[in-house]
């Protein structure tokens, strides 16, 4: 089922989405990958102030590539997100709402995703330079030295993400896999 849902992600909308929805966000969202993530936990750490409110804010796992002329990014596409597997339930605990990446997740991962009501979702690796095209604004917000992977605020329109993993725990990759072997 297709939805249209505005981020930063409200909990009523994180709690209605199911495994296996198409979804379009369309507001604001961060991007972090991992060097800003053990950034970010050094941050934890020394109790020092993060460079995002977590609170039902969403990260896109990417670093873009250079940004055409004209435009406010290069391609785009989602990073593995198991690599940030060992911060994701810290930074849930903080309020973070939603992650877009690609690839499975980690049990502590979803059990934190449970515990928060909160949601995984996968945006189709191999196509940056087509999702680039629903990113209207890019802007770096912290951790510039990092280059690509410095945390950016991104402004998106209909942004095509799948939910891979929803606040009660369903994952489709697994679902998936039972409904093929049905078959």
């Amino acid at each position: 089922m297709d939805k249209y849902i505005n981020v930063p992600l409200q909990n009523e909308d994180a709690k209605n989405l199911r495994a296996g929805d198409y979804v379009y966000l369309t507001g604001t969202i961060y991007t972090a990958r991992d060097a800003a993530h053990k950034r970010m936990a050094e941050c934890m750490a020394n109790n020092e102030k993060l460079p995002i409110d977590m609170k039902n804010n969403v990260i896109y796992y990417m670093g873009p590539s250079p940004a055409r002329q004209g435009r406010p990014i290069g391609s785009a596409g989602p990073t593995t997100a198991s690599r940030m597997d060992k911060y994701a339930p810290d930074l849930l605990d903080m309020g973070l709402k939603g992650m877009i990446g690609k690839g499975k997740r980690s049990q502590a991962v979803k059990e934190a995703i449970i515990r928060n009501g909160a949601v995984y979702f996968a945006a189709v690796g191999g196509a940056g330079a087509l999702l680039s095209q629903r990113i209207k604004k890019s802007e770096v917000i912290a951790y510039d030295d990092l280059g690509t992977e410095a945390v950016r605020k991104l402004e998106i329109e209909n942004f095509p993400v799948i939910v891979v993993i929803d606040s009660e725990g369903n994952n489709l990759y697994e679902t998936a896999i039972q409904e093929y072997k049905e078959i």
